[in-house]
């Protein structure tokens, strides 16, 4: 038992291993023919031209452009939800908005997208006056509100973490409840709402079906560089659009894997990064860090005068970015001027006054975030539910989607997520029992957690160019069942871990001690004294795997799923269709369409729904057993 759980445990070893290996195989052709230098600083991507041009600048400007555009948006409004849910919420709202902000989590990129395309980029258009409002603004809001959910929920259990004797301390000496919050509170939860940027910012880097449907796709610098009018194109969004037109073997095609390779490293300096920082916290927490980590934090925090202290930063931020379109003096003036206000606020206002407004802003900016869910949910239900009959979910799609219904679609995501989770949770307990009960933490068990974590940041675009190189053509399975089962099984793999992990973690040692003490084996106290207390995390951990893999789409459109197919398939050798990539198909190829559109959303997110939902119940019925 203990090396088939050490074979499982390396998985996430041997997963980034061949991402890695199979990337860099395709991708050195093309750093070759091209030159690693002329690829990654041309300024101009055009594979198309008589003479094809493959520059990476455009390509990173747009990515960063709209990682930047959307971290302005979701930092402040993230922290200050954060802030919110942690400090100024009462129990009751708690239990309301934590699970709120977790079922925005699990909206499916897709439907994000097509929320994006269909009513954002729609209302920019039409209140900028702008011929498209497929732009930079755009790609950054959407990004914006998807990276909202991992800030918050990273930011709350870091500031929900800092000792009570802290804030107790600091209100004992009459400073008022907003001045231990921002002089004590958050500085002692900086490096965990440092990580929860970071995480951020490595899902805004990593996603694709959104960017692709609202940004424009013009592989262009905008000029000026601050115009965030203009349409751009992202890494991401490049592999997604003309990976499956580009001929096997062609230099275009070497080419898109090195740019999957920039993508990789990019997201693994983030995580790694991210790593760092959560290992710092966790250093810090358990004592075996350096002690003055608190104090350099306050100290840091005393250098943050003027704007990040006193000045309403998201109001700030947003403003600055919608005049940064006119010109680049509008913001710096609007930045400045709010800059004076909030000195002369905090000189001349009392304790309780600046108290009042500064929770007036944070109160307002988490009705913002809510009203935004609720705005998401509400558009496409009101839209899409009066279309969702009997037919629409029992019948094929005809006349190429406009009619007819989405039965395939549903049987193919619910083959492809059960295969997925038929692989990917024997591997990932495994996995998780070795690390937890047959080996101590040394240097092996640090890379195998490394390797999950940075398993579990790598973009799904990359899990869906791996599984269309190494599945698809390598191993020579086609466009199928079984290749986007594995790819979809490796993605969800890391959840699976790390979820059994925690809850193998929370049975106590005294439960393995009497175990042992009785003459049973390791294998007899895992088994039948550590593994059914640990039932309900770990079908957590399965509900959220079948959650994700339900709603992803970079993955399977290279490796299993076709647009129409009228049968269900025979074999695991056979393609199949899938919800979320009907619903891109439909939304951005097939004009006239737009009531199934509506519908197909409504089905894909009432499913994720339900299944996060589960996750969520099962979770707090756990939670108030182990109170009890």
């Amino acid at each position: 038992m203990h090396t088939l759980w050490f074979v499982c445990a390396i998985s996430s070893i041997i997963g980034i291993f061949f991402i890695l290996i199979f990337l860099l195989y395709d991708a050195v052709p093309a750093f070759l023919d091209i030159g690693l230098i002329p690829f990654l600083t041309g300024e101009r991507w055009d594979p198309a031209s008589v003479i094809p041009k493959y520059g990476l600048i455009p390509l990173i400007v747009g990515t960063l452009l709209v990682t930047l555009g959307a971290m302005i948006f979701a930092v402040p409004f993230g922290i200050a939800c954060a802030i919110y849910i942690a400090e100024l919420a009462s129990p009751r709202m708690r239990r309301i908005l934590k699970p709120a902000i977790e079922l925005l989590a699990g909206i499916p990129s897709v439907v994000y997208g097509f929320f994006g395309l269909v009513i954002l980029v729609k209302f920019l258009q039409d209140i900028l006056s702008v011929p498209s409002g497929e732009s930079v603004l755009a790609g950054s809001i959407l990004l914006g509100i998807m990276s909202l959910p991992t800030i918050i929920s990273v930011s709350e259990d870091a500031i929900s973490s800092v000792p009570r004797y802290l804030k107790e301390g600091s209100l004992a000496l009459g400073a008022t409840h907003w001045q231990t919050i921002s002089h004590v509170i958050i500085p002692a939860a900086l490096s965990g709402i440092t990580a929860a940027i970071i995480l951020g910012i490595g899902r805004a880097v990593g996603e694709t079906m959104a960017v692709i449907m609202v940004t424009g796709n013009a592989a262009i610098i905008p000029e000026p560089i601050w115009n965030i009018l203009s349409p751009v194109r992202t890494l991401t969004g490049t592999l997604g659009i003309e990976m499956g037109e580009v001929a096997v073997g062609s230099l275009h095609y070497h080419a898109l894997f090195g740019v999957a390779v920039v993508l990789l490293l990019i997201t693994l300096i983030i995580n790694l990064s991210a790593l760092m920082v959560m290992k710092r916290i966790k250093s810090s927490q358990t004592g075996g860090g350096s002690k003055k980590g608190l104090f350099s934090d306050l100290m840091i925090n005393d250098r943050l005068s003027g704007i990040t202290q006193y000045t309403p930063l998201g109001l700030t931020a947003l403003l600055g970015l919608a005049l940064l379109s006119i010109g680049m003096w509008y913001g710096a003036v609007c930045i400045v001027l709010l800059y004076i206000i909030g000195r002369l606020v905090d000189r001349y206002c009392i304790r309780q006054t600046i108290q009042k407004i500064w929770f007036s802003i944070i109160g307002l900016m988490m009705a913002v975030v809510t009203l935004i869910l609720i705005f998401i949910l509400y558009d496409i239900f009101s839209n899409g539910l009066p279309y969702v009959t009997l037919d629409f979910l029992t019948q094929a799609p005809r006349n190429l989607g406009r009619g007819g219904g989405i039965y395939p679609a549903i049987i193919g995501t619910f083959y492809l997520v059960t295969g997925s989770i038929l692989i990917a949770l024997p591997l990932g307990i495994g996995a998780a029992i070795y690390l937890v009960e047959y080996t101590k933490e040394n240097f092996l068990t640090r890379i195998i957690r490394t390797a999950t974590d940075l398993l579990n940041g790598t973009p799904s675009i990359v899990f869906g160019l791996f599984g269309f190189t190494f599945l698809v053509l390598f191993l020579g399975f086609g466009i199928s069942l079984i290749a986007g089962m594995v790819t979809l099984a490796l993605m969800v793999l890391p959840t699976v871990i790390r979820t059994t992990e925690e809850a193998l973690k929370g049975v106590p040692d005294s439960i393995r001690e009497g175990s042992y003490a009785l003459g049973a084996t390791k294998w007899q106290t895992v088994r039948r004294v550590v593994l059914p207390p640990s039932i309900p995390g770990i079908i957590t951990g399965a509900i959220l795997s079948i959650g994700r893999a339900a709603g992803e789409t970079a993955p399977i459109m290279f490796t299993a799923v076709v647009f129409m197919q009228r049968r269900l398939p025979d074999s695991f050798l056979d393609p199949v269709m899938a919800l979320p990539y009907h619903l891109f198909i439909l939304a951005t190829n097939v004009p006239g369409a737009r009531n199934n559109q509506y519908a197909t959303a409504v089905v894909l997110l009432v499913l994720v729904i339900l299944i996060y939902g589960g996750a969520i119940v099962i979770r707090n019925h756990y939670d108030k057993k182990v109170r009890w």
